[in-house]
């Protein structure tokens, strides 16, 4: 089995609202009065007019020019919150309620090794699920099939160099292990892990559902220099024998980074 960066069996992470700052993985406290606020990553300043959305409440808002801006939205369960802005590397996380106190997100600036593959939101499947399946409610889109395909070219790298595919957030697995966890409802069946190719190669499968999970592609399967795809082919119920029954899912925020 090729060598994950981080075990596909990521750790789901819900980030609460919460007075804290959410930079990687990192939180640090920190408090604002009314108002969730985007930050520089590095310099803890403010960011202004990012874009700030969470599809599945129809929610999109830019924030102010101090980086603030005000979740007009009730959160009952895990959702997506996306953040973009130009020179900075898209962001996700899982918030699962509107808390009392507010959430502090640092960034990151583009770096010259991060390539960006997909801002959307994206779902795979057949649009047939139940509602105890992970996050069922909180699908904001249509599925658009069973898997998807997207190029990206790679350039040279050297000898100490590696490629990961990111996934910036992912919801809707219903494997095994993702029941376990307590991430689905689903008492009676679970389904195959969706599974991740590059350039025809399985690379990896995802048990989990979770934010910035981080994926190392194998060096000898990459065409260095050239155009490669990257594909994710969604799971399949494991107890439905009579005709393909698809594991509906979402993700965003896909990106190659190198270092």
């Amino acid at each position: 089995m090729y060598k994950l960066f981080l075990t596909f069996l990521c750790l789901f992470s819900f980030a609460l609202y919460a007075n804290s700052a959410v930079t990687g993985g990192v939180q640090k406290n920190e408090q604002l009065e009314n108002y969730n606020q985007i930050i520089d990553a590095k310099t803890g300043k403010g960011i202004p007019h990012a874009k700030v959305s969470a599809p599945a409440l129809k929610f999109k808002t830019i924030t102010d020019n101090e980086g603030k801006f005000n979740l007009k939205a009730k959160v009952n369960g895990p959702t997506i919150l996306s953040v973009q802005k130009d020179g900075y590397k898209p962001f996700s996380m899982t918030i699962s309620e509107n808390g009392r106190k507010p959430l502090i997100i640092g960034i990151e600036k583009t770096q010259a090794g991060s390539i960006s593959i997909e801002t959307d939101m994206i779902h795979l499947g057949d649009n047939s699920y139940s509602m105890n399946s992970a996050n069922a409610y909180d699908f904001s889109a249509r599925s658009s099939g069973a898997f998807y395909t997207k190029e990206f070219k790679i350039p040279k790298l050297s000898a100490e160099q590696n490629a990961f595919l990111s996934i910036g957030s992912v919801i809707g697995i219903d494997t095994i292990t993702a029941v376990r966890a307590g991430q689905s409802k689903v008492r009676t069946t679970y389904a195959s892990a969706p599974e991740i190719y590059c350039n025809g190669n399985k690379i990896c499968e995802l048990n989990i559902n979770g934010d910035n999970q981080e994926i190392e592609i194998p060096k000898g399967l990459l065409k260095q220099g050239q155009r490669n795809t990257v594909t994710i082919k969604s799971g399949k119920n494991l107890f439905q024998t009579s005709y393909i029954d698809y594991d509906d899912i979402e993700f965003t925020n896909l990106s190659i980074e190198i270092r």
